[in-house]
């Protein structure tokens, strides 16, 4: 090679070593100004399942209690019929001939 090839070559890799010096440079102030824009997002994301999973909480307590009155309410109703068995089957015709006739008229 001539002189001037190897200090062509020599200026190239130069150049290119000040590129990809600039580069990472770039890069790495890029990802520390993204940071905290992530940050801020997964803080958000994680603020979001929390609170998901609050409601969810909150949900299921009340589907519980509400279950447990209407267990009550039933248990209360077939204690009713045992006690009263001639009045349920009157209440039973009564709300069949009112429902009956409800259809109908449709």
């Amino acid at each position: 090679m001539e002189t001037s090839e190897v200090e062509a070559n020599g200026a190239l890799l130069r150049g290119i070593k000040q590129a990809e010096s600039g580069a990472h440079h770039t890069i790495d102030r890029a990802a520390g100004a993204a940071g905290p824009a992530v940050d801020r997002i997964a803080s958000g994301a994680h603020h979001a399942v929390d609170g998901v999973a609050h409601a969810a909480n909150h949900a299921s307590e009340t589907l519980s209690a509400k279950s447990r009155q209407i267990k009550e309410a039933q248990t209360h109703i077939v204690d009713a019929m045992r006690d009263h068995p001639v009045a349920a089957l009157g209440i039973a015709v009564a709300a069949g001939f009112l429902i009956s006739s409800v259809l109908r008229s449709r």
